[in-house]
């Protein structure tokens, strides 16, 4: 069983730490003692579940632009090495890149690591996994921590070579071409202005190495240059600011579009020549109508998409609506089942803009999915459409809120869902209320003209709740019946409510 300390450094299907100074209070624990331990912790891993020796291994490790990136890389490259096992070396990388290596006939790539802490404070850091059949899930995590903690023997003849290869240029080229073969031009975006935001994360290759090659002028795009500490916004698509700085500069440099990464590339969302944000319900929209188009399948989301969205898929796009759990890899694992099972489903995307196409290994890869966008707006370009014509009948919710209710005590797990039940059981008995049905997380309820959704948090002792209204008077009965309904439990504390 994991120490305490050692299960902390578990997040879902990764693993997250302290990688460096900065913020008072938050001790490094990814020390290099740590990092060895987990990066031999993986090879030891690769053993067991594959049947291989350390040397027959080749491990591909790449990061972002995190100030702690240097010192993890090479705490794992000299922890790998030492178990016999060699490493390509890719410096400064895109998750779903990393991914891409282990499929690359040419390097016989093994696995990969990733170094990145998504949109987490600068003084954050973690490792992410791949083998060639795609994420390691929460019980690998697990199992290569225990790796660490109780140490495993390797008995290597020699130690294992590393070799450094520019893989992100090569990344790079490969969606160059998919665009190409996609528009029939070599150079799609002659004539095009857009505009790439890549919060001083990794994405700043897309601007140079895709966009400009291929004609369009990236001269609106801002914060491409790789810097740690992040010094312009939060690289997230989901952050207001970071949206308001990519507006800003599209507006400014009279783009045609806009391109916003997170940190590591695996979630992106746009905007459009007015400015106006493609993100969330809308991202999902737009992506589900260039899919549909090519072929009416399912379209799987987390639970916190709209009440317009679901309508929008079904009636205007001829399409189904599976709306699942949040987390994204709950939503890629139940797209892969329904697949299994024989649904056509092209895509499976959460509100945060990890969106995973199946005709790209399911893997969450912002570039592909902008790509995949920016194909469909050259050729309607060439009709003298534009690409937000495709979301022109979605109908969006005039009103939103989410809160974070704490659980105030140590058994929350058991208090939350004694609230979840309590609040199932209310509004079966209410006669202004339904439960959404089928549903996969918490209890969504229908009210008037909006709905709200509350759930239990899988990790932390909180309940996320989430509303959607097209007035303000239902969003006030929302407020009055929970506020209501909560204050008769002693565990939760709902002062977050106005």
């Amino acid at each position: 069983m994991l120490t305490k300390e050692w299960a902390a450094l578990k997040n879902g299907s990764d693993i997250r730490g302290v990688g460096s100074e900065g913020i008072p209070g938050a001790e490094i624990n990814l020390t290099d003692p740590v990092v060895e331990a987990i990066a031999a912790g993986f090879v030891a891993f690769l053993q067991e579940k594959y049947g291989v020796k350390a040397e027959e291994i080749t491990i591909s490790i790449g990061h972002d632009s995190r100030v702690s990136a240097q010192r993890i890389k090479n705490a794992c490259l000299r922890a790998i090495t030492a178990t016999g096992a060699s490493v390509y070396d890719f410096s400064l990388c895109t998750t779903p890149a990393m991914f891409m290596s282990t499929i690359d006939a040419e390097l016989g790539i093994f696995a990969s690591i990733m170094l990145i802490a998504s949109h987490l404070p600068f003084n954050r850091n973690g490792l992410k996994f791949f083998t060639r059949e795609g994420g390691l899930e929460g019980a690998d995590i697990t199992e290569i921590l225990t790796y660490a903690q109780d140490g495993y023997a390797f008995s290597p003849k020699k130690p294992g070579e590393v070799k450094t290869f520019d893989y992100l240029s090569r990344y790079a080229a490969q969606i160059a071409d998919i665009i190409k073969k996609g528009t029939g031009s070599e150079t799609p975006f002659a004539g095009m202005k857009i505009a790439v935001d890549a919060g001083n994360g990794a994405g700043g290759f897309y601007a140079e190495k895709v966009l400009a090659p291929l004609g369009a002028d990236v001269s609106g795009s801002c914060f491409l240059e790789p810097d740690g500490s992040f010094p312009n916004h939060i690289p997230n698509p989901e952050d207001k600011e970071a949206m308001a700085a990519i507006s800003k500069a599209v507006l400014d440099s009279g783009s045609d579009l806009g391109v916003i990464f997170d940190t590591d590339v695996d979630r992106a969302a746009i905007v459009d020549d007015k400015g106006g944000e493609i993100n969330k319900n809308r991202l999902i929209a737009l992506i589900s109508a260039v899919l549909l188009e090519e072929k009416k399948g399912t379209i799987v989301t987390d639970s916190v998409t709209s009440t317009g969205l679901a309508e929008f898929i079904k009636n205007d796009l001829g399409g189904v609506h599976h709306r699942f759990k949040r987390g994204y890899k709950n939503v890629i694992n139940e797209a892969k089942r329904l697949n299994k099972e024989g649904a056509y489903c092209p895509l499976a995307i959460e509100t945060s803009g990890h969106a995973a196409l199946s005709e790209n290994y399911f893997l969450d890869d912002g570039a592909y999915l902008v790509t995949k966008l920016l194909i469909k707006a050259v050729n309607m370009r060439a009709e003298g459409r534009k690409l937000t014509e495709l979301i022109a009948t979605l109908k969006e919710p005039k009103l939103a809120a989410g809160h974070r209710l704490n659980l105030t005590t140590e058994n929350f797990k058991e208090c939350g869902q004694k609230i979840l039940d309590a609040l199932s059981e209310a509004v079966k008995a209410s006669d202004n209320m339904s439960l959404e049905e089928p549903n996969f997380e918490g209890v969504r309820v229908n009210i008037g003209d909006g709905w709200f959704l509350l759930r239990l948090s899988l990790h932390d002792p909180l309940m996320p709740l989430d509303i959607q209204c097209d007035t303000q008077g239902c969003l006030d009965g929302i407020y009055s019946f929970l506020k209501d309904f909560l204050s008769g439990f002693d565990c939760i504390d709902i002062t977050p409510l106005p």
